[in-house]
């Protein structure tokens, strides 16, 4: 095992945090690992992609009112190529670096896809076993639990209405409670056949991946993901991010707020925490450079859209440019430009988070946030229209930002 993952940690071209609270599994990789060092400096930024025009251009963007504290890494040709802090974990707190913890709110999502997708392939169950099968306590209108297949459940297509019952969750109701009331629900169109999306009812994924295993689904995603993957500051619920050394506060309009533990009842939809570095390596495993971990046919499993949606930015510009967006195994889909783009993105009270990258090129960006404005997400197609060499387009729309610009 200490062989798999030191040659998964080498192959991802990263290094440890050096203030992560690891396993002892994670604490022997990271030491016996060559140490390698992080773009954290101008001198180590690499790439075809203007870093020292972007870092400008982020510098920028947190003086913005919606921001207070971001971390973002970029990755080309697979390789981490850019990591940097800016802004503070809090009014008055620490400065935001490549060590400090964020929550990844429904990008977590993505892991109980691809958790799913490795299990399903080691045998542990079928991608088209129905739900009745695990005995979960999800009940849907007209007994359909019975016949909705995992893969289904995965690509949300429940036929429920969109966020069902997400109110209930906010107000303490316990999640199995909910998940057996919402067979009540009138449904939005019969189950498999449209993509309408869920948290509470995706979070039976837990149900269904602890049966099969019988282990905790933080436990099966520590082990089969995140250790061997050298994810070693990342955790799943409210303990492990409150309890770190250096994370993130959730904030709203420049003020702290209280930390919520509504969503982290549902960990397998919303209870991901890490800092940035280890974000990266997430994506960089979902482009296809961990195969020891996450084999070809495993992404293929994952990536593939079952169902097409949405605009997940809804009719913004940035949304009408993103074509033909679907949904697979909790990873979404789109077409940027001619250029294929996968990724999925996250919002709680206090946080925002995004990854979004391009499989053929192997480049992409991932950010982590403590407030909950939106230009990050617009910076994103920045970043890409770098990438692409494409004419300089002002998606952020800062005021008073008519020079900052990222240069081709």
């Amino acid at each position: 095992m200490i062989i798999i993952l030191l040659a998964c940690v080498v192959m991802l071209g990263v290094k440890a945090s050096h203030r992560s609270q690891a396993s002892t599994a994670g604490q022997l990789v990271a030491a016996a690992a060559p140490p390698l060092v992080l773009p954290l400096e101008p001198e180590t930024w690499r790439g075809q992609i203007d870093y020292r025009g972007l870092d400008a251009r982020i510098r920028t963007m947190m003086a913005d009112k919606t921001m207070e504290g971001l971390a973002i890494a970029v990755v080309e040709n697979g390789r981490l190529s850019f990591v940097q802090g800016y802004g503070r974990t809090q009014p008055d707190g620490e400065k935001v670096d490549a060590d400090t913890l964020f929550r990844w709110a429904s990008l977590s999502k993505t892991v109980a896809g691809t958790l799913s997708a490795r299990l399903a392939r080691d045998g542990a169950f079928s991608l088209n076993d129905p739900l009745g099968k695990f005995d979960t306590s999800l009940r849907l209108p007209g007994d359909a639990q019975n016949t909705l297949t995992v893969e289904q459940l995965l690509s949300q297509r429940t036929g429920l209405p969109r966020n069902a019952y997400d109110g209930w969750l906010e107000g303490g109701r316990d999640p199995k409670e909910i998940r057996a009331s919402l067979a009540a629900v009138p449904p939005q169109c019969p189950p498999g056949t449209c993509h309408s999306y869920q948290n509470i009812a995706y979070d039976t994924i837990r149900e269904v991946v602890q049966t099969t295993t019988h282990q905790s689904y933080a436990e099966v995603a520590r082990h089969r993901l995140f250790l061997p993957l050298g994810m070693t500051s990342t955790t799943i619920g409210i303990d492990g991010l409150r309890g770190a050394k250096h994370w993130a506060r959730p904030t709203r309009g420049g003020r702290t707020i209280p930390l919520v533990e509504a969503y982290y009842r549902i960990p397998a939809a919303a209870g991901v925490n890490s800092n940035i570095v280890d974000l990266a390596r997430w994506m960089q495993a979902q482009m296809g450079q961990a195969p020891a971990v996450l084999p070809a046919e495993v992404l293929g499993d994952i990536q593939r859209p079952r169902v097409n949606t949405g605009r997940p930015y809804g009719n913004s510009p940035l949304g009408r440019s993103l074509e033909h967006p679907g949904y697979g195994l909790g990873m979404r889909s789109f077409t940027y430009k001619g250029h294929r783009l996968i990724g999925h993105s996250g919002a709680v009270d206090g946080y925002r988070s995004t990854m979004m990258f391009d499989p053929a090129t192997k480049t992409g960006v991932v950010m982590l946030w403590n407030s909950e404005g939106s230009l990050p997400f617009k910076l994103q197609a920045e970043i890409f229209d770098s990438n692409y060499h494409l004419p300089f387009t002002d998606w952020l729309q800062l005021k008073g930002d008519g020079a900052t610009t990222i240069a081709p």
